[in-house]
């Protein structure tokens, strides 16, 4: 029976880790399975991945094939470095003892690197912590100068209207008393007007008096006219 050593997939949807099985390969990618070996989850960086090594390592000596990723999974933990110095131990280029003194040192080099890796990870996400934290920072002053300049303007606004206000209130005070002036200027020119009609009408009479006389004027002028058309008839 041909045996294949794949991933079996899980969790959510747009979120998938992975099983690391034993399966046959007529069996559904999501079916039955042998075994089942370690998971694998793509979704941290760097990726994490369990692997129970000395069960791999078995299926592969026992003729086990891996899919691609897979592969990758296994060279990535050293399972096929492993395999490779074991089979040259069976060939006989080097002693048990010498295998695992390279195995080791090999190990020591990955684990190094990948330590590495997930501190340039960490550094580089700390970076980006700093520069968003700084970018809120900045936003937030932006956004403090732009509220005190609206109150300071909302301040002027205000003390202008203030001012308008005490000034229109002090044109209205000064503008009573002008007001009320005439009228008490008034009142004394309302009172004379009737004396000074009153005068008028006693006057008018006085005026009309030489109208009066004006017709025994006219009655001398008419006599003499007359004794001189007599004296004219007698001669």
């Amino acid at each position: 029976m041909p045996v294949r050593i794949r991933l079996k997939r899980e969790g959510r949807r747009k979120r998938p880790f992975y099983h690391i099985v034993i399966a046959d390969s007529r069996a559904p990618r999501d079916g039955r399975f042998i075994e089942k070996i370690g998971y694998y989850d793509p979704n941290t960086n760097p990726a994490t991945i369990e692997l129970e090594f000395d069960k791999a390592l078995d299926w592969l000596l026992k003729g086990a094939q891996p899919t691609d990723t897979v592969r990758a999974i296994l060279s990535y933990r050293g399972v096929l470095y492993k395999k490779h110095l074991l089979m040259g131990v069976k060939k006989g280029a080097f002693s048990e003892e010498e295998a695992e003194r390279r195995f080791e040192a090999w190990m020591k080099e990955k684990e190094a690197k990948i330590e590495a890796k997930r501190q340039r990870v960490k550094q580089g996400l700390e970076e980006e912590h700093r520069k968003r934290m700084d970018e809120e920072a900045k936003i937030k002053e932006a956004r403090a100068e732009e509220l005190a300049k609206k109150r300071a303007a909302e301040a002027g606004e205000a003390a202008e209207a203030e001012a308008g206000a005490t000034a229109e209130e002090s044109t209205e005070e000064a503008a009573a008393p002008a007001e009320a002036a005439p009228a008490a200027e008034e009142t004394p020119a309302a009172e004379e007007q009737p004396a000074a009609e009153a005068e008028s009408k006693e006057e008018a009479p006085a005026a009309e008096t030489p109208a009066e006389e004006a017709p025994a004027a006219d009655a001398g002028q008419e006599g003499k006219k007359e004794g001189e058309g007599e004296e004219k008839a007698a001669e």
